[in-house]
């Protein structure tokens, strides 16, 4: 069924989290940074590969929307970050498509079997609300990709589908990818892909406030709990959104808002191998600090639980943070550091 007709009668279930585990790795936080690749780096996103190591994706360039921001790509080894290549531009983009690319932004990793799969957001026409999302796919875990696609989001020009936050893996096969809204209203989607990367579904994940970036969470094969970031208008800070499903992402219905302000900032979730949710973001005043929750009520309650970074200067930005649960449990952590590079976290 295309996206724009009636969804289908069932969605297939969630693959489980795994049963909870106490994990026996050490409680050791340490941070530092990827290696720098251009001026202003921005919204990374982390993957764990077939063999283990880690790949990193953001977008770098001399500013956020300049014509040189290309998506970014390195992976760790023995021997450290390995130095970052570009993986995607406007004119790789444009000789994808087919299409005018005026800019790239906000990319996604997903490693399915041997496949490693990329999407970010591509912008032909307008600012970020008239984006579309382009698709690109690796078979040898980063070294070369396919020729960009876009995807079919919209019946409406296609613009204004954007990503931010990592799919989540369906039991046929397919994957659904959390993504966003933006022109004129403001709010969460959920697009179901089949295992070849074709959408089957779009459910909007509707919310009496203008929500963006909604990141998911399975807590069984039919439960997912959703944050979303608040878009506003307001003055002072939002809320943290909240949004749930218990059939599989077939409809999504609004929760309340969760205690931690939000500054109109991306925020990241995770289900830890404990069974508890991390939640990562910024505080009620701005982007100046980086913060962790836990929740062990799947979502109704939460705790702060560590402070990534922080400082008293008016330019400081520690934001879009994306998280990562390793095979081994380690929790990994990539955020926007000063908007200078990529700053990483694992404990």
């Amino acid at each position: 069924a295309a996206f724009w007709r009636a969804p289908n009668p069932a969605a297939p279930a969630f693959v489980p989290p795994a049963p909870a585990a106490v994990s026996k790795l050490p409680a050791e936080f340490v941070a530092g940074l990827l290696p720098k690749a251009a001026e202003s780096a921005h919204a990374a996103t982390l993957v764990e590969l077939p063999d283990g190591s880690l790949a990193a994706a953001w977008f770098a360039g001399s500013r956020e929307g300049a014509a040189d921001v290309a998506i970014w790509f390195s992976t760790l080894g023995r021997d450290g970050w390995s130095k970052p290549a570009p993986i995607a531009n406007r004119e790789s983009t444009a000789g994808g498509v087919f299409a005018h690319i005026r800019k790239v932004g906000n990319p996604v990793l997903h490693v399915e079997g041997s496949w490693l799969h990329l999407w970010y957001v591509s912008v032909g026409i307008g600012g970020w609300a008239g984006s579309s999302i382009s698709h690109s796919v690796s078979t040898d875990a980063g070294q070369s990709w396919t020729k960009p696609t876009r995807l079919q989001t919209s019946p409406f020009l296609n613009i204004s589908t954007l990503v931010r936050t990592p799919p989540v893996p369906l039991a046929d096969g397919g994957i659904a990818l959390p993504v966003y809204h933006e022109f004129i209203a403001k709010h969460g989607e959920w697009l179901r892909l089949s295992a070849n990367g074709q959408i089957i579904d779009k459910v909007r994940m509707a919310h009496p406030v203008r929500t963006l970036q909604p990141a998911a969470a399975t807590l069984d094969e039919q439960r997912a709990f959703a944050v979303l970031r608040d878009a506003g208008p307001g003055p002072g800070p939002g809320r943290v959104q909240s949004a749930s499903t218990a059939n599989a992402g077939l409809s999504w219905q609004a929760g309340a808002a969760l205690p931690m302000a939000n500054p109109n900032s991306a925020v990241a979730l995770l289900r830890l191998k404990s069974g508890r949710l991390l939640m990562a973001g910024n505080p009620p005043n701005g982007r100046e600090a980086l913060l962790l929750w836990i929740s062990a009520d799947e979502g109704k309650t939460w705790q702060a639980s560590h402070t990534v970074e922080s400082a008293a200067d008016v330019d400081a930005e520690f934001s879009y943070p994306a998280l990562l649960l390793g095979r081994d449990g380690r929790i990994h952590l990539a955020y926007t550091w000063r908007r200078q590079e990529i700053g990483r976290a694992h404990v």
